[in-house]
């Protein structure tokens, strides 16, 4: 893919400004969704900021060499979950959230210690394009439940889904408009034009819906604006909610738990790590496993969850959407995370922009997630074009990995679960390696 910017291409303060908006935007929605699905009082202010942080983190291991955001893990909910689960007291829960982030940034930096000794042929050799290719696509095609579900649906009771479905589908046009025909600013920044339109026409129709009171037409909710009751206010951190108190009801056979919790989800999502460098990649022209190295990256990321969780409680990942945005904008300017890192910050200390993010509707994030999303899965595609499908190994590893995928397929292990994409993974190595032999 031509890049408008590079990797160490600075634009203007102004674009860097909107293009850090942009990629707030797009990252926004899944890292608050976390704590609200999580709840037990974690705060999607307090999250925003450990993502912020735990960017940070990445971004100087990696020497700014690596256009991805880190935000809250989907994959580390169940272990979340476990942790308060396990405690005697909501304050030691939030401490089990730190206690497991710091064994799962301990995975990754174990990982990445191996890597500096032995290198990365072997992971070329363990997955190749025929495993990763798919994977990748798989990564998008498993969220695409998501984004439909989304895109359908309003942030009130009683709005009406066709509604809901028209706002997003103006985001989606507006959003596929600016990127395709836009000139200058408008093609870099489709994201947050498309996010307006689609706010601005939610707005019109509750506005219309309020004048005549056909609650049908509500579809976005302002109670989070109007809740706002001062401008600065500090984040609910994990650490200050768990307290002193917390520490002391730390018993061992909770740390037991939370290692069962935590470390077997991180070997999974190492897998999902490697995927999504494997997909930015290619999509800006660089071997990100060379350069800045598999090594950094994973410090990065491990250093980065265990920073993060501190504060917001959330272990860290990198994230599709941030790619998206990067491979649907051809801006891989780091300096672009960079912003989005400090925005994040920022916001999450401001809570009138807090409320205001809070009140995107679900039906616009959905719209904008139709296009981040089936870039990653079109992404994946592009990879797999260099495999020969002649070849039964070949047939048989993409099949596993596409059926499992699309199929949705999660296995449990007591409070441990390997989501879809990591199962789509295992099994397609599995399938590699019995079929080793081939001719």
């Amino acid at each position: 893919m031509e890049l408008i910017y590079g990797i160490k291409d600075k634009p203007k303060f102004g674009q860097i400004v909107l293009f850090a908006i942009q990629q707030l935007l797009a990252i926004m929605a899944a890292t608050i969704a976390v704590p609200a699905i999580v709840g037990n009082g974690l705060s999607a202010s307090a999250a925003l900021f450990g993502a912020g942080v735990g960017t940070f983190v990445y971004l100087l291991f990696t020497k700014s060499s690596s256009p991805v955001f880190l935000g809250s893990s989907f994959a580390f909910i169940g272990s979340m979950f476990s942790a308060f689960g396990g405690a005697a007291s909501i304050s030691v829960g939030y401490w089990g959230l730190i206690i497991g982030a710091l064994m799962a940034g301990l995975v990754y930096v174990i990982i990445a210690i191996v890597v500096k000794f032995c290198g990365v042929a072997w992971i070329d050799k363990l997955l190749p394009p025929v495993i990763i290719g798919p994977t990748v696509a798989i990564i998008g095609l498993s969220l695409s439940g998501n984004a439909i579900g989304d895109l359908m649906k309003s942030s009130v009771a009683g709005g009406n889904e066709k509604v809901a479905l028209i706002c997003g589908l103006v985001t989606l046009a507006v959003t596929m408009l600016c990127s395709t025909y836009g000139k200058k600013i408008g093609r870099l920044i489709p994201f947050i034009i498309g996010i307006l339109a689609g706010y601005l026409c939610a707005s019109i129709f509750a506005l219309i819906g309020n004048a005549t009171g056909n609650s049908a037409l509500v579809v976005i909710n302002y109670s989070a604006l109007k809740a706002v009751k001062g401008f600065f206010a500090l984040p609910k951190f994990a650490f200050i909610l768990g307290g002193s108190e917390g520490l002391k009801g730390i018993t061992g056979s909770y740390i037991l738990t939370i290692f069962a919790a935590y470390v077997p989800v991180a070997f999974v999502v190492f897998a999902e790590h490697l995927a999504d460098h494997k997909n930015l990649s290619a999509i800006i022209g660089k071997d990100l496993l060379k350069e800045p190295g598999l090594t950094r990256t994973l410090l990065g990321d491990g250093v980065g969850t265990m920073v993060s969780a501190l504060f917001g409680g959330c272990p860290n990942t990198t994230y599709g959407e941030s790619i998206g945005c990067v491979a649907i904008t051809r801006n891989a300017s780091t300096i672009t995370i960079w912003g989005c890192a400090i925005l994040c910050i920022i916001f999450s200390l401001i809570s009138p922009l807090v409320a205001f993010l809070e009140t995107i509707p679900s039906c616009v994030m959905g719209g904008v997630c139709v296009a981040l999303y089936g870039f990653i899965a079109v992404s994946g595609f592009k990879m797999f074009q260099q495999v020969d499908l002649n070849k039964n190994r070949n047939l048989f590893v993409a099949s596993v990995i596409f059926i499992t995928g699309v199929g949705g397929m999660v296995v449990k292990f007591g409070a441990v679960e390997i989501r879809t994409v990591a199962c789509a993974l295992i099994l397609g190595i599995l399938t590699n390696v019995m079929l080793s032999k081939e001719e």
